[in-house]
């Protein structure tokens, strides 16, 4: 992109400068650290110009926006046509308490809705099992049922909204019940928008909330992108995340290579299980973390879209444009909230939501002040709501398209990331592939490594987190925290029970017998059974417990 003859002059006036001019001034004033580094210990030079660039080709690495290979975005206009989801997270005690904060949220002007499940319905388990006790409705909302689902929905309409799902390892389930919502609005699927989370692979490298082992979980998620390429055309089926994985200690080039690893694998698990891939990949989504080292999050949101796009291209050989593109949600690190002086969040909050933002994503979740305590109250739920809407209204940052764009810094950032990501994709290639590789613990050791070693940066001060290792104050300010009412569990453990005293008893177990059976049939797709099962209020439980009779329940390896 640049004159060699005037690269090779620029190199040799940046080493005379450091030489007469940075070298006499640190002599007297030394740098204030020994070295600089991202948050992921990525070394940071005092200056970048156009000749550490050298190599940079505008047209194969940069092009335009909206076009190939979209590191600059994947709408032409960006945010200058149209402002990214506003879609916060919610969700708590029982359908009623989040439909309520669904219902303010929205009048507050957020554009997307976002649902968090307790962690009984996160691991397929109902209300009333012995294992969900004292966890109904504490980190999420209670869904047992359709019944639970009709409220959660109530007065939302399904064909203005989109609605996220964070759920995983019966995400077809929860979905089959959406769908039976859906049907009861007079909604058709084919005007359905939103997404399930459904990537079951980060749960077995990071997060953990899995039910069935590899094999069986990727039949199902074939399943619903067979399903929804023929019924839901316009509904995210994945959304793969590299979130949990940054949440779980990884660097920023771990979570950049293990989701694009990822993303390799359900491509080839879908094109295995016959489906055309620009059948299913245009609608598959991303999900990043925005932690707390601003260009560092920039320079990976940027090579993801390159990487993505040279891969679906060259690797798989997608014909249309839109199997290229990576679209991904954002949500601001919550691993980076501190209990310690938590107003001070708020300010993290929106120096990761201004990264999210000029990284070009999709729609953005800011996390509330007080989530490292408790779940949001209603008011720190507005405050980081607000955070994202002064940044679109106020800020200038969404008047032009990729405004970093030509920072050599940022573009040096960018080149290095999809360097380093390339190489562990390779290999994990060498490995066998992804779900090899999880096998083989190789992703989970390494992102244990690189907690280790952030942590011992923090515990030597030689990364410095405000109200934790610098500016310590002896007497925290309390903050109003929310608290789950007691009386939530009971509540809810009755309703479950109320709906399978009412439901057509033989209804529902033909249900459950024929989707047990369909299990064992590999060429059955399970989801029009799931949704004649939601229909006829079989359980999430039930519905669950069907299916671990025939394909096993998944122990982690690293257990024993």
């Amino acid at each position: 992109m640049y004159d060699r003859k005037r690269l090779a002059d620029l190199a040799e006036r940046r080493k005379k400068w450091k030489d007469e001019r940075l070298a006499p001034l640190l002599a007297k004033s030394p740098e204030r650290r020994k070295r600089f580094s991202t948050v992921s210990d990525e070394e940071i030079l005092a200056l970048y110009t156009p000749d550490t660039l050298s190599n940079l080709e505008y047209d194969e690495d940069l092009g335009f926006p909206g076009e190939y290979p979209y590191t600059r975005g994947v709408q032409s206009s960006m945010y200058r046509g149209r402002l990214w989801t506003m879609r916060q997270f919610a969700g708590y005690g029982s359908a009623e308490d989040t439909n309520a904060r669904f219902k303010f949220l929205l009048s507050q002007g957020q554009t997307g809705l976002s649902t968090a499940f307790h962690f009984p319905t996160l691991m397929g388990y109902d209300s009333d099992s012995p294992r969900a006790k004292g966890e109904v409705g504490m980190c999420g909302v209670a869904v047992d049922s359709l019944r639970d689902m009709e409220i959660l929905f109530d007065g939302i309409p399904l064909d203005k909204v989109t609605t996220s799902m964070t759920i995983n390892g019966p995400a077809a389930m929860v979905f089959a019940m959406y769908l039976a919502v859906a049907e009861r609005q007079g909604v058709p699927f084919r005007k359905l928008g939103g997404t399930i989370q459904n990537d079951i692979l980060k749960e077995y490298i990071a997060q953990h909330s899995w039910i069935f082992p590899p094999e069986p979980s990727m039949r199902i998620i074939t399943d619903i992108l067979a399903y929804c390429s023929d019924k839901v055309p316009k509904w995210n089926t994945i959304s793969i995340s590299g979130y949990h994985i940054r949440e779980a200690g990884s660097t920023a080039v771990q979570e950049l290579a293990f989701t694009i690893a990822d993303g390799i694998a359900y491509v080839q698990a879908g094109i295995g299980a016959g489906i055309p891939v620009d059948r299913f990949a245009p609608r598959l989504s991303f999900f990043f973390n925005a932690h707390m080292d601003f260009f560092e999050e920039i320079a990976k949101y940027r090579a993801a879209r390159r990487m993505w796009a040279r891969i679906m291209r060259e690797r798989f050989q997608a014909k249309d444009e839109n199997s290229w593109k990576l679209r991904f949600h954002t949500q601001t690190a919550g691993c980076t909230l501190t209990a310690q002086q938590p107003m001070n969040n708020v300010v993290r909050v929106a120096i990761q939501a201004l990264a999210g933002v000029l990284g070009g994503t999709q729609s953005l979740h800011t996390n509330s002040m007080d989530e490292t305590l408790a779940l949001p109250t209603e008011q720190s739920a507005m405050v980081a709501l607000r955070t994202q809407q002064v940044l679109a209204e106020e800020s200038g940052v969404a008047n032009t398209v990729d405004p970093l764009g030509g920072s050599f810094f940022v573009e040096q950032m960018t080149n290095e990331m999809e360097e380093k990501a390339m190489e562990y994709i390779r290999r994990i290639d060498e490995m066998g592939g992804m779900v090899a590789a999880i096998k083989r613990g190789y992703p989970q050791r390494e992102i244990a490594d690189a907690a280790y070693h952030y942590q011992r940066l923090v515990d030597a001060g030689e990364k410095r987190v405000v109200g934790v290792n610098a500016y310590q104050v002896d007497e925290e300010q309390s903050i109003p925290l929310l608290r789950i009412d007691d009386g939530v569990e009971r509540r809810q453990v009755a309703r479950t029970r109320d709906v399978r005293r009412k439901r057509n008893a033989r209804k529902a177990q033909a249900c459950i017998n024929a989707l047990r059976d369909a299990s064992l049939a590999p060429d059955v797709n399970l989801m029009p059974l799931l949704v004649d099962a939601a229909r006829e209020y079989v359980t999430l439980g039930e519905m669950c417990d069907a299916l671990r009779e025939t394909m096993g329940v998944y122990t982690d390896p690293a257990m024993f």
